[in-house]
């Protein structure tokens, strides 16, 4: 059964009995095209205050610049309020996405 924190319903994620948001927030349109980074932590907190726990960015969405807008926005507690999911294995060589999953890239 989903809980309802704030305004944003909870439900289980996984069989490890972690807890998120039902709706998340996607961070990839922060970046791509980019955004003022003062406004998007400004949304980051909005959603956070409004019930939302559960955030997703990429290390290729900016690249790199996204996964520091986010974390700028989860200093001061924030970070202890949220699940953060992030994702590897795509990085830009020359302009193009190029799949990089060796495990010195994984690593890193």
């Amino acid at each position: 059964m989903a809980k309802v924190s704030g305004s944003v319903r909870k439900m289980k994620l996984g069989s490890q009995g972690l807890e998120v948001s039902a709706q998340g927030l996607g961070c990839a349109g922060m970046t791509r095209p980019p955004r003022p980074a003062d406004e998007m932590i400004a949304l980051i907190h909005h959603a956070i205050n409004s019930g939302v726990t559960f955030l997703d960015t990429a290390d290729c969405y900016g690249p790199f610049t996204n996964e520091i807008i986010v974390g700028k926005a989860l200093k001061g507690g924030m970070r202890e309020k949220v699940q953060l999911a992030t994702k590897f294995g795509l990085k830009y060589v020359d302009g193009k996405l190029e799949v990089q999953g060796d495990p010195a890239y994984v690593r890193a």
